[in-house]
């Protein structure tokens, strides 16, 4: 439930209260990745970024069930087309413990490229990374 504050909107407390518990906090960010139409990786913050969780979308968006891909890398959907300088870009916000957002080729289980549209976000406690989280979704036909 919203409440309005003069054209701006405020969570209600009942939200508040449900982010602040942290069993049903955890249950709720588990329901919406599990069930988000958009794929949904996450990595370790090793320099490698191994891939230590994905979901269902991840599957449907590539071909990649979640045992093909754990422990390996995102750069098993990267190929010859996969532009060089969106990913020099990445590992400099990797790098740099920030968030990315880029569009390029990437390639499906099956081997057919498609434009993967995707976001890059770092999850730290404090200032360290613990874990990075890319949200991805189909960016649309060449």
């Amino acid at each position: 439930m919203l409440i309005s504050l003069g054209g701006k909107y405020a969570m209600a407390d009942s939200l508040e209260k449900i982010l602040n518990d942290n069993l049903l906090s955890l249950s709720v960010l588990k329901g919406l990745v599990e069930n988000s139409f958009d794929s949904i990786l996450i990595t370790d913050s090793s320099k490698q970024a191994k891939i230590i969780y994905a979901n269902q979308a991840f599957k449907s968006l590539t071909g990649y069930g979640v045992g093909e891909v754990l422990g390996k890398t995102p750069k098993i959907l990267q190929g010859p087309a996969t532009d060089k300088k969106v990913i020099a870009r990445l590992a400099t916000a990797l790098g740099n413990g920030t968030s990315f957002k880029g569009k390029a080729i990437n390639y499906k289980k099956n081997g057919l490229p498609f434009i993967m549209d995707w976001r890059v976000i770092p999850a730290k406690i404090g200032k360290e990374t613990k874990v990075w989280i890319a949200i991805q979704r189909d960016g649309g036909h060449f």
